[in-house]
């Protein structure tokens, strides 16, 4: 099978690409950047922005199958950004895959595209997008969903995916600034700590991408669908993360303010960096404050049913494989530290 993975060079995308080489598909990554770490495998890597239309076409001509999984993650930035990559960028990706031929396209998507900033237990596919989002991200993250799903016909069959909170060895986002805050002593806890989240170990987001692939053909269980995929068993964010924390040897927070409050500060902060424009993000936006304090799990019993998901690397081993990497590349996310100052 030749595969073609946008945003190849990304966590997500290096161990989809990784895992398709280990079965003997040929695989090219497309990305911004050079990718060294994937530089002398049998992975082709081709050097192009998800915005430039002909570079896209050129990199799904002849393709079997495409994982979409290129965007601009994030709480802040400029709406322009979000718009061009996450949405933009996916209309080329569709294009491209029109023109190329392509049968397959897996969309990585969200669950952040539903969050209508209540409690979430438990909630299927069937749930609503909201109509009004606290970020630019699940905001361009629901257009592209939405695109990509109602371009499914016959000639392209599409899924979208939802992995919520990946993480795992090599992670740069979430763990790496929980680290970074809690040495400092800069991390603080919001809400009550009671609140339920579904993680999402990066082997097994890359599973869920593969097993979809797998099944996706037009007229499928799968073709035209949505799916929440997580490890199944939601844990308790804040002792999950301190958990984390004391294996590692970094005290976990000693301090705590409440939802409602956050939010206000949250807000305070988003006015003051749009008047003033400041460089760099805010340490708290409301999106923030409400994904930190409120429960956010889904039902995954529909990637069960029509592609197989299964978890294949359960929380716990996972985390005895993120504290074993973490033991070894302090350096990195003292750099990393640096940034979120």
């Amino acid at each position: 099978m030749k595969a073609l993975v946008t945003g190849g060079g990304g966590f997500l995308g290096t161990r989809l690409a990784r895992m398709l080489c280990e079965r003997g598909e040929e695989v090219t990554v497309l990305g911004r950047r050079r990718y060294p770490h994937l530089e002398g495998t049998p992975i082709r890597c081709l050097q192009a922005d998800i915005r430039d239309r002909a570079a896209v076409q050129d990199a799904c001509r002849g393709m079997e199958v495409v994982f979409h999984a290129a965007a601009i993650p994030g709480i802040w930035g400029r709406r322009r950004t979000f718009q061009e990559i996450n949405i933009e960028g996916t209309r080329n990706v569709l294009a491209a895959c029109r023109a190329g031929g392509v049968r397959k396209l897996v969309h990585t998507s969200s669950p952040s595209v539903v969050f209508d900033h209540r409690d979430l237990c438990g909630v299927d596919e069937s749930w609503p997008y909201p109509s009004r989002f606290l970020a630019d991200y699940p905001a361009t993250k629901a257009v592209a969903e939405r695109l990509v799903l109602a371009a499914n016909d016959d000639q392209l069959a599409t899924v979208a995916l939802r992995p919520h909170l990946i993480w795992g060895p090599g992670d740069p986002h979430l763990i790496p600034r929980v680290i970074a805050r809690a040495r400092t002593g800069r991390l603080v806890q919001v809400g009550d700590g009671t609140n339920l989240v579904d993680i999402t170990y990066i082997d097994n987001a890359a599973e869920a991408h593969l097993r979809a692939a797998e099944a996706l053909a037009p007229g499928s269980a799968c073709a035209g669908r949505p799916y929440f995929i997580s490890q199944g068993e939601p844990v308790k964010l804040w002792p999950w993360l301190r958990c984390l924390l004391e294996r590692l040897g970094i005290p976990g927070p000693t301090r705590s303010i409440p939802c409602g409050l956050a939010y206000r500060l949250g807000a305070v902060a988003e006015a003051a960096y749009r008047l003033l424009r400041l460089p760099g993000e805010p340490r708290l936006t409301r999106f923030v404050a409400f994904q930190l304090a409120k429960s956010h799990y889904f039902d995954i019993s529909a990637a069960r049913r029509d592609f197989g998901y299964q978890p294949v690397v359960s929380t716990e081993t996972g985390l005895d494989r993120l504290v074993a990497h973490l033991g070894g590349t302090q350096r990195e996310f003292l750099s990393v530290e640096k940034q979120v100052q």
